[in-house]
């Protein structure tokens, strides 16, 4: 016998096939993302998938650390503390392709809105500064307390954020000026930043001092403080530097160094809350811009944890090399 045609069945059919194209692809977007962390031992970029298997290396100079994309992420650029070098990466072609010289052991460094200039911080001169990429010169030095590390710029480009760890304060300059406007007290030994609730709030990581100061952006007075704590920690062993802002701006995951722990902040409540083990001396942050898998760099432990965010617990640990700094996902 004939069963009779059911237009409600092809119906569901053809949802179920929408449904899993969109799903696969998904995935397969997932699965073409790129991840790369700087090796600063290997004097190599590591290259993975979204998954953490690994793809590639690539050689660069040495000691490399900070990186960033450029706007089209054509290239990408590593900031090497040892051959006082940025480098140059083709991320078509996976190979280094070119250096600016810079100053005295460079570390972090952000670049101008139109990407021709990069402002760096050199740490054993104890300046911000200035260099044309197109050029390859340098263009003007700031002054700033002993260690500079953190460097961020506003999103006009007029001002840039500097952290200086040994004075304990940022560095508000004015770029047009070339000179500091205001240098804000936070906390022991300031390392990194993150532009918060809109870019109003300026978030910076205190190492010694397991806290992280919020700045607002505004009159430069420190709004907040938020405290770590770990069970079964000294807060000695509690060394925050890295931090990145979830897709959403709702929360903030902060790298709490040789507590060898993540911690997940509200940004609204600047409450502390869920922690995630990973390894050893969780340094460098970032996420995936789909907001589900955190990427944690564990400089003493030579591996990258996933973190899935929504159950706020680590699924994978692959090796990355000796002594991995930063990392950088491209979708």
């Amino acid at each position: 016998m004939t069963r009779a045609f059911r237009p409600s069945l092809l119906r569901r059919a053809l949802r179920l096939l929408a449904l899993g194209a969109v799903l696969g692809g998904a995935t397969l977007a997932l699965a073409q993302g790129k991840v790369y962390v700087s090796s600063e031992k290997d004097n190599k970029l590591y290259v993975f998938d979204a998954k953490g298997e690994r793809l590639s290396a690539i050689d660069v100079c040495q000691r490399p650390r900070h990186m960033m994309f450029n706007a089209s992420r054509s290239q990408l650029y590593v900031c090497c503390g040892d051959s006082n070098q940025l480098g140059v990466v083709d991320t078509a072609s996976g190979k280094m392709t070119g250096t600016v010289p810079l100053g005295d052991s460079p570390e972090i460094f952000d670049l101008s809105p139109d990407g021709k200039t990069a402002y760096v911080s050199i740490e054993d001169e104890n300046v911000m500064a200035a260099y044309d990429l197109a050029t390859k010169k340098p263009l003007f030095e700031v002054k700033t307390g002993g260690e500079p590390e953190g460097v961020l710029l506003t999103a006009d480009g007029k001002f840039a954020y500097v952290t200086s760890e040994v004075a304990n304060v940022v560095h508000y300059i004015d770029l047009g000026q070339k000179k500091v406007l205001r240098n804000i007290k936070v906390g022991k030994r300031p390392r990194r930043f993150v532009l918060a609730a809109g870019g109003s709030e300026l978030w910076v990581t205190n190492e010694l001092d397991a806290t992280v100061s919020v700045v607002d952006t505004k009159d430069h007075s420190v709004k907040a403080t938020v405290k770590f704590a770990v069970k079964g920690m000294r807060e000695a062993d509690i060394t925050p530097v890295g931090m990145t802002l979830s897709p959403d701006g709702r929360t903030l995951w902060v790298g709490l160094g040789k507590a060898n722990h993540v911690v997940e902040v509200d940004v609204a409540t600047k409450k502390a809350g869920r922690q995630v083990l990973v390894g050893k001396r969780a340094w460098g942050l970032t996420m995936h811009p789909d907001g589900k898998t955190l990427y944690v760099t564990n400089g003493l432990s030579d591996d990258m944890t996933l973190v899935d965010t929504a159950d706020a617990k680590a699924i994978r640990t692959v090796a990355v090399g000796r002594v991995p700094h930063s990392v950088l996902v491209m979708p």
